[in-house]
């Protein structure tokens, strides 16, 4: 970082939100300075490690397949599953949500394929929902798969910026981690901080936080866009939403690297910044242990079809609609009630091979490579995907059996805190489910769901196996997954305006203070509400980090 540069704006994050945000500051002609806490490795953030799921509605790809989508529907599933509040915290959440669908709806599309982002051609059925049509849930495939996952989504932004800093427009201050935002006659006007240890750790590895030295550093306008919780516990267990949710996990693993901490909440909060909806989180339940971890506590989420059968820790099986991908909160919540925080899959050979997908770009070398070859070699060959069945083999949390006793026993050995699974009970349980199998309709709520979801061209074709008796010995083996409360996102934060600008406790505009990305709620502190539709994390990343950085290229003229 030159000691002469004199930046137009500062951003505070070189996530995705923060990469948004300075492109388009750096298109409307305005210098920059980012401000990152980690190395340059792991520019892009948290977004570089994810699927690339992006919410798009009544898209070309939607209509190729046969699905009928539109903006009135979209919204009533998006406000169906926010549920907001009628309170002032929900004042601008509600707006942001109003917007962001119609981005969704209109530019979106045009505006990533005009920076050379492309999609799988077929759609994703994600959060299924709570099985009524003006609640929670996406009423149709929404979930659009990047091709090359979250790196590429990283790549078109972060390539422009890139070739900004080689012109000298933008500037990165790597390894510097604000400690404050520096606030003059009402408004912010800059950041101090530590300048942390030289680090040459590869991406998402955990690194140092020894001091040497301090920084203050000066511009027009700040916009923090330095994510979420995620790797927190201690502050995900204080704000944890004990009455909604139930008891917060003993044990969760992470789904985010151990620099997504939440500081900059508390910072910009001291310095007069209005938080809000800070027990809104979002939390998987399908988390499995990496076998190969990255950062500490590394869990992987299971991206499921519909057939697995789902069972708390003692072997009950757990309540509809609570099947796999339809209503992640909802499950939670009905986990959590037992007692315990851990649940089972059990499944068999054929279910394994069809459904389960993970979550994460390094999971998925195939889409993230964009190699046509390997993708068609990898998921059109017989057996489950070369991640997946890496995970089957080396993963703590599978057990993997011929017949239902030995199955159970090793559950049982994967058990905690005293829950034990009855071999006979779950034997009897899938005696029941098989003879359902034997027609093409039943009285199963989830074998109704299955063969509802085998109505969607991609889920037939590629996400949903054909239904078969779990005894079959031919489908097998039997399969169980011990699945973990697995932390990612945050869905409250800053609250901000539709300019992306922070509001202070009188509802106020913070003079000088921006706000994008995870730390403000995806967008006015919570454009979630409580729920969240999926593929709408990056949405939302980009959506923010656009507005921030066209609003503050506009205030500063």
């Amino acid at each position: 970082m030159s000691d002469t540069f004199g930046p137009d704006a500062i951003v505070v994050g070189a996530g995705l939100a923060g990469l948004v945000a300075t492109y388009e500051l750096v298109e409307a002609g305005r210098s920059v300075l980012v401000v990152e806490q980690e190395n340059r490795n792991n520019l892009g953030g948290q977004a570089f490690w994810s699927l690339g799921g992006l919410f798009l509605v009544d898209s070309p790809e939607q209509r190729r397949v046969g699905i009928k989508d539109s903006k009135e529907l979209a919204l009533q599933d998006w406000l169906g599953s926010a549920n907001f509040d009628d309170t002032d915290n929900d004042h601008w959440p509600r707006q942001w949500a109003r917007a962001y669908v119609e981005f969704a709806a209109t530019e979106k599309r045009d505006y990533l394929r005009r920076l050379g982002l492309k999609w799988m051609p077929f759609v994703g059925w994600a959060e299924r929902g709570d099985g009524t049509a003006s609640g929670h849930g996406n009423s149709v495939p929404r979930f659009h798969l990047t091709w090359g996952t979250g790196p590429e989504v990283v790549r078109v932004f972060a390539e422009p910026v890139l070739e900004a800093e080689k012109r000298g427009q933008v500037q990165f201050a790597f390894r510097h981690q604000v400690d404050e935002l520096v606030v003059e006659g009402g408004s912010v006007v800059g950041v101090r901080g530590t300048v942390l240890a030289a680090s040459a750790e590869a991406r998402g590895v955990k690194s140092s936080r020894e001091s040497a030295g301090e920084f203050d550093l000066h511009a027009g306008a700040v916009a923090v866009t330095s994510g979420g919780i995620g790797h927190n516990h201690d502050l995900i267990r204080k704000i944890w939403p004990t009455e909604r949710l139930g008891p917060a996990p003993k044990y969760m693993i992470t789904g985010v690297p151990a620099h997504v901490d939440g500081r900059m909440l508390g910072i910009s909060e001291g310095a007069g910044a209005h938080l809000v909806n800070r027990d809104r989180l979002w939390a998987y339940t399908e988390g499995i242990h990496n076998w190969d971890s990255i950062w500490p506590d590394h869990g992987i989420r299971i991206l499921p079809g519909p057939t697995s059968m789902w069972l708390d820790a003692t072997g009950k099986r757990l309540p509809a609609p609570n099947f796999p991908g339809f209503d992640s909160l909802g499950t939670l919540k009905s986990i959590l009630a037992t007692g315990h925080d851990y649940s089972w899959f059990v499944l068999t050979q054929s279910v394994i091979e069809k459904e389960f997908a993970l979550s994460g770009s390094e999971q998925n070398p195939d889409i993230t490579g964009k190699d046509l070859k390997f993708l068609l070699r990898s998921r059109l060959a017989k057996g489950a995907p070369g991640p997946v069945e890496k995970f089957k083999e080396h993963g703590v949390d599978f057990v993997v059996s011929d017949n239902v006793a030995d199955l159970v026993a090793g559950m049982n050995e994967l058990g905690r805190d005293g829950a034990a699974v009855d071999p006979v009970a779950l034997e009897r349980m899938l005696v029941a489910r098989d003879r359902e199998i034997d027609n093409t309709f039943s009285k199963d709520l989830q074998l109704m769901a299955v063969n509802n979801a085998r109505r969607s061209l991609t889920d037939k074709l590629i996400r949903v196996a054909k239904p078969h008796k779990f005894l079959d010995p031919d489908q097998g083996p039997l399969i169980a997954v011990r699945l973990n409360i697995l932390t990612r996102k945050s869905l409250g934060g800053l609250e901000t305006n539709l300019d992306a600008q922070v509001m202070r406790d009188d509802g106020s505009v913070f003079d000088g203070l921006y706000a994008a990305g995870e730390v403000a709620g995806f967008g006015g502190g919570g454009v979630h509400g409580y729920n969240a539709l999926e593929g709408s994390f990056l949405g939302g990343c980009i959506f923010s980090g656009r507005t921030a950085g066209r609003a503050i290229a506009r205030d500063l003229s």
